[in-house]
C-alpha cells in the first residue's frame, strides 16, 4: 500500500519536532493523535468517546467511535445496548467497549488551530519532562552555558538542552554579565514548577569551589585529597579545609600547585576571592588554631559540650584574627562548626583577674574570713565552697601560712555554710509540692529538686517524661550563627550523659521502660558498633590488599 503525501508529511513533522525537541517520536505522534481526536469531536459532537490511531510506519488515520455495552442505553452518544452489540459479537460483555469506524475528515480552519495547540501543549509538556529527568541527576554537577537574557538581577542561563537561572542572590558579589557570555556554575536544585521544571545555579555555594578544586587538582578528584569542609564570603574570602590520605602527599600544597597555578585558577573563576587553603585536624584546638590563620594564636581554652572554644592572642594580632568586619573569625567559626571567642592577652589577664576577685569574696562572705584568707583559697586553686568543705584537710593545712586548726575551722565554716543552704532548699522543695521519691534518683541534689519545682516538675512520672535536652539545654546552628537554649540543670554543672542516666533511672522507677528493655537497647547498640567495627576492619584489609598487590 502506498503512503499518500500528506500522510508521509504528518510523519516527517513528527520526526522533526522529535529531534529539535529531544524527545521521542512516539510522544509527538500519541499528540497529534490526541489533536486530531479533539478536533473530530468538535465535529461528531464533544460528548462523543472518540479515539484516533496514527500508523507510526505509514501515517494512517483512523477514526473511531467507542459505545460502552450497557443493559440499558441513557445516552446514545457513548452507549449501546448489549443486545444489538451481540448482533456482531456475540461474546461481547457488558462494560466492554464497542467500536464504530468513522469516515476521514477535513480539518477546518479553526479545528486545525485547535489541534495545533494540542499538540504545542503536549510537546512542551514532554520537553519538561524530558528536561526535568535529565537534570534532576546532575543536582550538585558543575554546568556550562550562555548567558540568554538578564531579568531584574537574575541571569537566564541556556544550557543548550534546558534553561536554567541564577537568581541575584547567588551570583559573585559585582559580578555583571551580559548577553552571549560563557557562565560556569554549579546546579544546587531541580524543581518541577507549574510553569514547567526550574534549574537553580550558583556561584555562592561553597560546594561551587569544592567542585572547582576538583577539577583542578588530581589527587582530589583519585580520593588522595579530601576536601572536609568550606566557609566562603562570596567574592572576597574563603577558607577550605583538606587532609591527605596518603602521608606522602602535602593536601596544601597539592591545591595550591606550581607556583600556585592551581589555587589560581580557582582564584580566577571566583572574580578573584581570596583562598586559605588550610590542613584539617581532627584535633578541634589545633584545627582552629589552623582556621585563624595569618593570626597567631597564644592559648585557646575549649567548652566541649557547647561547642564553643575561646582562643586568647597577643594584643597587636586582635585585629588580624577578627578579620575586616569579623570576617576572619567568622569564617573560621563556619569552617570549624565552633563558635569562637577572640580575647587579647590583656582582655584575658582582666577576666581572670576579676574571677579571682569574685572567688576571694564568696570565700570571704560564705566562710566568714578576712580578705587575706579569701585570696589565698583562691590563689591555691579553690573554685567552690564545696572543694573547700570536702577536700582532704590536708590540703587545707598544707597551704603555707594555715596549720591543722586553721584548716578544720575553715572546713568547719564550709559545711555549716553548705548545711545552712541545703536547709533553705530543702524548705523550698517542700514548699513547692516536689516528692521525696525523686531524691531516690542517682545524683539528684536538693537544689535540682527545686529547679524541677520551679518548672512545675513534682512526681516520677513528671520527671520520666524529660529528655536530656530539657534539663541541660540544646544548640541549634542556622546560617553559621549559633543559639545556645538553657535546660533546667544549666547553671548546675550536669552534663548530658548524666542527665540521661537520671532520665533512664526515673523511667525505670516509674515502670515506663524494664531491666530487660535496657539490656536489649544495649545490645542492640553493641551490635551496631561491631558492625560498623567489622567493616572498618574489612576496608582496611582491602586497603592493605590493595597495597601488597601494588608491591
Amino acid at each position: 500500500m502506498a503512503v499518500s503525501a500528506n500522510r508521509l508529511e504528518l510523519l516527517q513533522i513528527a520526526d522533526a519536532v522529535a529531534r529539535e525537541k529531544a524527545i521521542d517520536r512516539e510522544i509527538v505522534i500519541d499528540a497529534m493523535a490526541d489533536a486530531i481526536q479533539k478536533a473530530a469531536r468538535s465535529r461528531y459532537g464533544s460528548e462523543s468517546n472518540i479515539r484516533a490511531d496514527i500508523n507510526p510506519k505509514t501515517g494512517e488515520i483512523k477514526l473511531q467511535r467507542l459505545l460502552e455495552v450497557v443493559e440499558q442505553v441513557e445516552d446514545y452518544s457513548t452507549q449501546i445496548a448489549l443486545e444489538l452489540a451481540r448482533d456482531d459479537n456475540p461474546e461481547i460483555q457488558l462494560g466492554e467497549f464497542v467500536s464504530e469506524p468513522l469516515p476521514p475528515m477535513d480539518f477546518g480552519r479553526i479545528a486545525a488551530q485547535s489541534a495545533k495547540q494540542v499538540i504545542v501543549q503536549k510537546v512542551r509538556e514532554a520537553e519538561r519532562d524530558r528536561q526535568f529527568e535529565e537534570f534532576k541527576d546532575r543536582v550538585g554537577e558543575i554546568v556550562n552555558g550562555t548567558v540568554k537574557r538578564v531579568e531584574y538581577g537574575n541571569v537566564i542561563v541556556d544550557l543548550g538542552r534546558g534553561e536554567a537561572i541564577i537568581r541575584r542572590d547567588e551570583l559573585i558579589p559585582r559580578e555583571n554579565f551580559r548577553y552571549g557570555d560563557r557562565v560556569r556554575a554549579f546546579v544546587y536544585d531541580v524543581r518541577r514548577e507549574q510553569r514547567g521544571p526550574q534549574i537553580f545555579l550558583s556561584r555562592t555555594h561553597p560546594q561551587f569551589m569544592v567542585k572547582l578544586f576538583t577539577m583542578e587538582v588530581p589527587e582530589i578528584y583519585d580520593g588522595i585529597i579530601e576536601i572536609r569542609s568550606v566557609a566562603r564570603d562570596p567574592g572576597s574570602r574563603a577558607k577550605i579545609a583538606v587532609i591527605s590520605n596518603d602521608s606522602s602527599i602535602d593536601p596544601v600544597g597539592a591545591c595550591v600547585g606550581m607556583r600556585g597555578s592551581r589555587v589560581q585558577a580557582v582564584v580566577g573563576e571566583l572574580q578573584g576571592e581570596k583562598i586559605d587553603i588550610i590542613p584539617w585536624s581532627m584535633d578541634p584546638a589545633s584545627f582552629i588554631v589552623n582556621a585563624l590563620q595569618p593570626a597567631e594564636v597564644a592559648k585557646v581554652v575549649l567548652d566541649e559540650d557547647a561547642e564553643r572554644i575561646e582562643v586568647v592572642v597577643p594584643d597587636d594580632q586582635l585585629s588580624l584574627a577578627i578579620g575586616r568586619r569579623g570576617q576572619n573569625v567568622r569564617l573560621a567559626s563556619q569552617l570549624t562548626g565552633w563558635d569562637i571567642d577572640i580575647l587579647t592577652e590583656q582582655e584575658e589577664s582582666e577576666r581572670r583577674q576579676k574571677e579571682f576577685n569574685e572567688r576571694t569574696e564568696l570565700f570571704m562572705n560564705a566562710l566568714n574570713v578576712d580578705e587575706m584568707v579569701g585570696q589565698v583559697l583562691a590563689s591555691e586553686g579553690f573554685s567552690q565552697v564545696e572543694e573547700v568543705a570536702y577536700v582532704e584537710l590536708d590540703e587545707i593545712a598544707s597551704i603555707e601560712g594555715f596549720d591543722d586548726e586553721t584548716a578544720e575551722e575553715i572546713q568547719s565554716r564550709a559545711r555549716e555554710y553548705l548545711e545552712a543552704i541545703e536547709a533553705g532548699l530543702e524548705e523550698k522543695r517542700v514548699e513547692l509540692g516536689v516528692t521525696d521519691e525523686l531524691r531516690a534518683i542517682p545524683g539528684m541534689t536538693t537544689a535540682m529538686l527545686v529547679a524541677l519545682g520551679e518548672d512545675g516538675i513534682k512526681t516520677m512520672d513528671d520527671f520520666a517524661g524529660c529528655a536530656a535536652d530539657d534539663l541541660v539545654g540544646w544548640v541549634e546552628r542556622k546560617d553559621g550563627e549559633t543559639t545556645k537554649f538553657d535546660g533546667l540543670f544549666s547553671s548546675l554543672d550536669v552534663s548530658r550523659a548524666e542527665a540521661e542516666e537520671m532520665v533512664v533511672a526515673a523511667r525505670l522507677a516509674a515502670g515506663w521502660i524494664t531491666e530487660e528493655d535496657l539490656a536489649a537497647m544495649h545490645a542492640e547498640e553493641e551490635g551496631e558498633e561491631g558492625e560498623e567495627g567489622e567493616a572498618e576492619t574489612e576496608e582496611g584489609a582491602a586497603e592493605a590488599a590493595g597495597e601488597v598487590a601494588q608491591a
